[in-house]
């Protein structure tokens, strides 16, 4: 039997599964669960398939990819016995749009490279909808997302239909652009207008992250991972002196972060 076969049967043996586990002899509290309740462990488990692919551990990210798959699974169950939709129609809605949007691939209408299928990509998702009509390139992301990752999405959105610097100097420029007007704003004491300016300096760094050729979510995140890590290493010395942050002077602790530093570009600070 193939693996896909296999993988089929595995997949019928999980939503009989669920549907078990919703049933009237089935556990208490996956009966309970609704749409709306299973949001928070939706959101926690893909942000743990995050985690696990940044660790880049096969068995990890195979095990985090079987819990998100539960939440899926789970929210097609309370779609079948809500008579909204099944797994099948899931799938299938899946397997649609997948042929729809590879016409180079299903159509034989072959294209000369990556950036050329991605360029396709959103002009034909441009056009799905009930409708028919156009709709932004842009597509609607959810507002929820995370603000960086949600920018970069949306500039990337925009730069394939050419909307977008040829070159990287104007976007040095235009971030340099930004922190002009930013100080200027701050100058004027309006909070408002301070905000807006703060928020085109965000977005001009990620449109800069993104001709970087580097994800803005990520490396910001790890920024704070960083500052986590050396934050500790100050906390920890300090104690060790039986004291705390609020004890010590600003020169101590800023000499305690110049150690971090130090042992971080070495390799030795605790991870």
């Amino acid at each position: 039997m193939s693996d896909h076969k296999k993988a089929g049967e595995k997949f019928s043996e999980l939503l009989e599964l669920m549907a078990e586990l919703r049933g009237e002899n089935g556990c208490p509290w996956d009966r309970e669960q609704t749409h709306q309740t299973l949001k928070s462990f939706l959101l926690e488990e893909t942000h743990e398939l995050l985690d696990a692919l940044a660790g880049n551990d096969p068995a990890n990210i195979a095990e985090e990819l079987s819990d998100l798959l539960h939440q899926i699974v789970f929210h097609c169950q309370i779609g079948a016995e809500n008579g909204t939709f099944t797994a099948n129609q899931v799938i299938s809605n899946l397997v649609a749009k997948l042929i729809r949007r590879h016409p180079h691939v299903f159509d034989r209408d072959a294209l000369p490279d990556a950036d050329a299928v991605t360029k396709q990509w959103a002009q034909i998702k441009a056009q799905e909808n009930p409708g028919g009509t156009a709709n932004s390139a842009l597509g609607s992301l959810p507002k929820s997302m995370p603000a960086l990752a949600r920018a970069q999405t949306i500039s990337e959105r925009a730069a394939r239909v050419g909307f977008d610097w040829p070159k990287i100097d104007p976007v040095w420029q235009k971030v340099e652009e930004e922190l002009s007007e930013l100080k200027a704003a701050c100058a004027s004491g309006d909070p408002q207008r301070t905000g807006e300016e703060l928020g085109d300096v965000f977005f001009s760094l990620v449109n800069l992250a993104r001709f970087l050729g580097v994800q803005a979510e990520e490396v910001a995140s790890q920024t704070t991972d960083k500052f986590i890590e050396r934050f500790n290493y100050l906390e920890d010395q300090l104690r060790q002196a039986e004291k705390s942050p609020n004890q010590s002077s600003l020169e101590e602790m800023d000499r305690l972060w110049d150690e971090a530093k130090a042992l971080e570009r070495r390799g030795r600070l605790r991870r």
